[in-house]
């Protein structure tokens, strides 16, 4: 159970974060469902999760270097 404070902040306790995947750092999104309902949404961040997925075909980035040369 977790209480809210007079900051309006809650700890929710550290089994429930466990079973929803959450951690330390995550940046969370928060919203009303309903009357004394919250959701709370971890936003992932989409540079992270796609950086590094593009392949380029071998000589690609070499041949795109060398055009700023000219």
């Amino acid at each position: 159970m977790a209480k809210l404070s007079s900051k309006n902040q809650i700890t929710v306790p550290v089994h429930v974060l466990r079973e929803a995947g959450l951690g330390p750092g995550d940046v969370l999104q928060v919203r009303a469902a309903g009357r004394g309902r919250l959701e709370v949404e971890r936003l992932d961040d989409i540079l992270e999760r796609y950086a590094g997925t593009v392949r380029y075909p071998p000589g690609y980035l070499d041949r795109l270097r060398d055009e700023w040369d000219r």
